[in-house]
């Protein structure tokens, strides 16, 4: 977590995201051509999107759907009449010299996503607008020693903005608020949210009051963020600098920036643009979009559980901790993974264990996604199930039984754990016999344990472990072990 100096405590940051959600629809918003990320340089292009004379876009209804899932999620209320702009600017890698997006009437209005930190706890932050838009090109100035090349692939590729209100208060809150619609886009299956890619950039509109104002500061925006820790930066950097400049009584200009992610400082790209400086007005192109009640009641029946959802049904139904239910629902593919396991194990604490222990540390290790893992949801409950009923330690499962289902996804954890002998043995005469070996083995540390230094327990029940390859059960060894030594004092 990013701290602020003391001295700083006397001004109250104040944060709005734009956050920008490439959608993973197969072609682009208004073509048919490609929207998959990569390709040779400028071969997803078409007539369209390159904006030549006389040629007409037309609208991917996929855009419409995934709009309004994404505006259900957020608690939105969702406008049945929809309509396309025009906002003019130019630069190299947009075509057409404007871009197709929606001002005066966007597709949600008014929602809000729920966000949690240590700092603040639970909080609302408002959802001013979602509207539909185009992407545009790519400008890439490090491929050639004289001149920027421009990608027009990207061009066209259709694109969500979420404009939340100037709620946040930390960098903190930022990031939270970044990974929950991050998650929100996975979950609905709208969008990658892969920031290292682009498929989902921020801008943060930054300003500075004291506290106890009500007054909004000059807001700098910083484009185009790519990382949840550079986010974090950015909102640092621009704080101290902000309120360098207002403790030397000099005025906030209202600016573009750039983050330099090396240095991690801003610099102006240009003065921060107005409404009125795009020049909206309505795209004679393209029809207005009428939605009906009936179809929004569709898309709502066709929402999946989202995770704030899936995190309070795995506490009040499962009985899991906040953390527990917090790790599990954090990624779509982990919570179907454990709801899969859920389905033939009720030891949901020990399923939770697994997922965030064992599992997690192979997926690490490995860098591979748990949809990849190999392993049957089924048949991981089968040897959870296992150590639950005493028949399998906890660490022979992990050490032994777990790598050979890994190379050998067809085994079931049973046959796998009898054709090695390692299930627990419950004949208390040779449990008995091996306490004995253990114990004849360490007088000394015996007549120490009797004397009071009961940390000597832990020798004896290493070699007793050792000895019975992992096939008793250490909590009845270690009664065992310690009925023993007292009967002899």
């Amino acid at each position: 977590m990013t701290t602020i100096p003391d001295s700083l405590n006397k001004y109250e940051l104040v944060i709005g995201l734009e956050v920008h959600i490439q959608l993973a629809t197969n072609t682009k918003i208004f073509s048919s051509d490609s929207a998959a990320f990569g390709g040779e340089p400028n071969s997803h292009i078409s007539i369209v999107s390159l904006g030549l004379p006389g040629s007409l876009p037309y609208l991917n209804s996929k855009v419409i759907e995934y709009a309004v899932k994404l505006g259900l999620a957020t608690n939105c209320s969702i406008n049945l009449e929809n309509r396309f702009d025009r906002k003019n600017y130019f630069y190299a890698d947009l075509p057409k010299g404007y871009q197709i997006t929606q001002d005066a009437l966007p597709i949600c209005k008014e929602g809000f996503v729920e966000i949690k930190t240590k700092g603040s706890g639970t909080r609302q932050i408002r959802v001013n607008r979602i509207h539909m838009e185009e992407d545009a090109g790519k400008s890439m100035h490090d491929q050639d020693v004289s001149d920027s090349l421009i990608d027009l692939n990207r061009a066209g590729v259709p694109l969500l903005e979420l404009v939340s209100e100037p709620d946040l208060r930390s960098a903190e809150e930022a990031a939270a608020y970044v990974s929950e619609i991050r998650k929100l886009v996975r979950f609905l299956g709208i969008s990658d949210g892969n920031m290292e890619e682009g498929s989902l950039r921020c801008d943060a509109n930054i300003s500075l009051r004291l506290k106890g104002e009500t007054t909004y500061g000059n807001r700098c925006e910083v484009k185009n963020v790519n990382s949840l820790r550079n986010l974090q930066r950015a909102i640092t950097y621009e704080f101290k600098r902000q309120a360098k400049l207002l403790d030397a009584g000099e005025y906030i200009d209202q600016q573009t920036l750039n983050f330099d992610a090396v240095t991690g400082v801003t610099s102006p790209l240009r003065s921060k643009e107005l409404a009125n400086d795009y020049r909206y007005f309505p795209e004679p192109d393209l029809q207005p979009v009428i939605l009906t009640e009936k179809y929004i009641q569709e898309v709502q029946a066709s929402l999946p559980e989202l995770p704030q959802q899936i995190e309070k049904r795995y506490i009040s139904e499962l009985g899991l901790s906040e953390y527990d239910a917090g790790l599990l629902s954090a990624e779509k593919e982990i919570a179907d993974y454990f709801n899969e396991i859920i389905k033939t194990t009720t030891d949901y604490k020990a399923a939770a264990n697994w997922i965030s222990g064992p599992v997690r540390s192979y997926l690490n290790e490995t860098g591979m996604q748990i949809q990849n893992l190999g392993i049957n949801p089924a048949a991981l409950a089968e040897l959870i199930n296992l150590v639950s009923e005493g028949k399998l330690s906890f660490t022979v499962a992990v050490q032994q039984v777990f790598p050979v289902m890994l190379k050998d996804s067809e085994r079931k954890a049973l046959h796998i754990v009898t054709e090695m002998n390692l299930l627990i043995s419950v004949n208390t005469h040779e449990l008995d016999n091996l306490v004995e070996e253990v114990l004849n083995l360490f007088p000394d540390k015996v007549i120490e344990y009797k004397k009071g230094k009961k940390g000597v327990l832990g020798l004896f029940m290493g070699e007793f472990m050792k000895r019975s390859k992992g096939t008793a059960d250490p909590k009845t060894a270690n009664k065992l072990i310690v009925k023993k030594l007292e009967q002899n004092q």
